[in-house]
């Protein structure tokens, strides 16, 4: 089950100006279709609206505990919220940890760098499950390609993070 108001929120995020939270809501969105297709008990859409409340996340732990039902998220504080509140909760990250094929130190890829990093020099890139991918000295790529090998993986009930360097031009030779 979905709540209009969760298909509200992904419409209004894939309607944003920012193209990083436009991508986040149209992939959220196009999961949804996904699962719509594939899944043997369809999708259902719950009409329930709480007006009282204008927070997105306050309305969907008000439903589940209407329905007796268990939250399905990746979003960190919603599931530590849920849980406090006495809500049954699914880690989507735990869920895909479990699952994903781990990406080891020295592995090389190519990533489309997208903004910078918080630290000097740094670009931040994303896969397309939504990893954060933190490419050391890849500030100068902003908006292009680039290969990247793998320092390090975090991998957290908040997700995963991935850390790379940027390959240098002889290796690349190689």
């Amino acid at each position: 089950m979905v709540p209009a108001f969760v298909l509200a929120e992904l419409r209004h995020i894939a309607d944003s100006g920012d193209a990083l939270r436009r991508a986040r809501g149209r992939r959220g969105l196009d999961v949804l279709q996904k699962l719509q297709k594939e899944l043997k008990n369809p999708i259902s859409i719950d009409e329930s609206d709480y007006p009282d409340t204008d927070e997105v996340d306050v309305k969907l732990l008000k439903l589940c505990r209407d329905h007796n039902g268990v939250v399905v998220t990746n979003d960190y504080n919603l599931n530590k919220v849920a849980g406090v509140s006495g809500i049954r909760v699914l880690n989507i990250n735990d869920l895909a940890n479990a699952v994903k094929p781990m990406l080891m130190a020295g592995e090389d890829m190519n990533v489309q760098i997208v903004r910078e990093g918080k630290e000097p020099g740094q670009g931040v890139a994303y896969l397309d499950d939504g990893t954060m991918i933190v490419v050391e000295n890849g500030r100068r790529f902003v908006g292009g390609m680039a290969t990247v090998t793998v320092t390090t993986v975090l991998q957290t009930s908040a997700g995963r993070m991935i850390f790379t360097k940027l390959k240098s031009a002889d290796e690349k030779a190689c």
